[in-house]
């Protein structure tokens, strides 16, 4: 049975001055759209929301032909760049707007939290806001009454429970208003990035609790967030927005994978050689023989590099290809050198691996270089990034820890 259904559902936004211009034309568009419910008759064609070029229409589509279900009891991330329409998406499931065109179907109570402060009102104390929000959700006095006790023990906010909340920081109208939404008993949980205002702690226990609510409670959570390895763990399927439409939907592993990608689908090939020896493709394969960028902790991860040279070359028996292990900021890590010298062949296929439990979960990069060390430069490429995500092992137990980027184990002796 699907809780949620999107169709063919499109959000356009005018830049500059809001009106039509006209009186008469105003009043025509708001008894179409409110009393008739049809389509905006100034609607316009408009473009895409794509913010790596500058349009010529005043008009853009913040979101175009959105078509997807959600069934229920699924946990589902929104995922894409910033501006990529995900929380525009949010707002509309949680009717704060309307779509231009389609129609968004949802069954049962939906409980919100897209940004700090979102549904609390300033002058009334974390109490009040508490039985507030739950009246608006249809609930009885006695029913929030029961469950106060457990939503302000979650929020962590007791001491200040009887201030008005314009007195909270950021960090703590995020804990009320996520521990609202969780515990009043929503069909559908929609959760944006406001998350990431909290501390590691409480991220944790929120991740924890959406979890129960899902899984135990059979509740559908719809959650965007930046943060991939937070996706994994809650997530069972994705949705992938690139410029207001869909890009990709299917299971969350895939999607991620898809999302970190990018344009160059993690797999490098060389288009126009420089020189005479060069790196023509790398590609990354995991455990189960997945080509993709992302990658668990407790999997290996094996690079493929295939160089070609030209056949009247004659490589230097010290000729090397030096692989560069890298943060995504290009940090250097750690090196390691692979002996070509004497390579009578035209093309050579070198794979090199790391271990499993070896690169804690971050992104790296690959640099290659092809060289006679300080002699003769050849070829050398930064190749796509790759994730390494957390997966739930041992090592890990300490979340929010900073535990560097690579595991050594030194011997020991007591």
């Amino acid at each position: 049975m699907n809780a949620i259904e999107f169709d063919h559902v499109g959000k356009q936004y005018r830049l500059g001055l809001v009106s039509t211009g006209t009186f008469s034309d105003d009043l025509t568009r708001w008894w179409t759209m409110h009393v008739r419910h049809k389509e905006d008759p100034f609607l316009k064609i408009g473009e895409t929301n794509d913010r790596t070029k500058k349009g010529d229409s005043r008009f853009v589509w913040a979101l175009k032909d959105i078509n997807f279900n959600v069934e229920q009891g699924d946990v589902v991330g929104i995922i894409g760049k910033n501006g990529a329409g995900k929380s525009t998406l949010l707002k509309l499931l949680s009717r704060v707007t309307t779509p231009t065109v389609g129609e968004i179907r949802a069954r049962g109570r939906i409980a919100s939290l897209l940004e700090v402060g979102t549904g609390f009102h300033p002058e009334m104390t974390g109490r009040e806001n508490i039985f507030m929000n739950g009246a608006i959700m249809g609930m009885t006095k006695q029913e929030i009454t029961r469950k106060l006790d457990e939503i302000v023990d979650f929020s962590g906010c007791e001491r200040y429970i009887d201030t008005p909340v314009k007195r909270y920081s950021s960090g703590m109208t995020v804990r009320l208003g996520f521990a609202i939404a969780a515990h009043l008993e929503p069909e559908i949980l929609v959760v944006d990035e406001v998350l990431a205002v909290g501390d590691a702690e409480f991220q944790k226990k929120a991740i924890g609790k959406m979890q129960d609510v899902s899984k135990g409670q059979g509740r559908t959570v719809l959650f965007v967030s930046h943060n991939m390895d937070s996706m994994l763990n809650l997530c069972q399927k994705g949705v992938l927005l690139e410029n207001g439409s869909v890009k990709y939907m299917g299971d969350i592993r895939s999607t991620v994978s898809e999302y970190l990608g990018g344009d160059n689908d993690n797999k490098f090939i060389q288009k126009k050689p420089q020189s005479p020896l060069f790196i023509s493709t790398v590609f990354f394969t995991g455990t189960h023989e997945n080509q993709s960028g992302l990658f668990n902790f407790d999997e290996d991860i094996t690079f493929t590099a295939v160089i070609k040279k030209d056949a009247d070359l004659k490589v230097d028996k010290n000729a090397v290809m030096s692989v560069i292990l890298m943060t995504a900021n290009r940090t250097r890590i750690c090196n390691y050198e692979i002996p070509i010298g004497d390579m009578q062949e035209s093309e050579r296929s070198i794979e090199f691996r790391y271990k499993s439990k070896t690169l804690l979960p971050n992104t790296y990069l690959i640099r290659i270089v092809m060289h006679i060390p300080n002699v003769q430069f050849y070829d050398r490429q930064d190749t796509c990034s790759f994730k390494v995500s957390d997966n739930g092992t041992e090592f890990l137990k300490y979340n929010g820890t900073d535990n560097g980027l690579i595991i050594y184990t030194p011997d020991v002796n007591m």
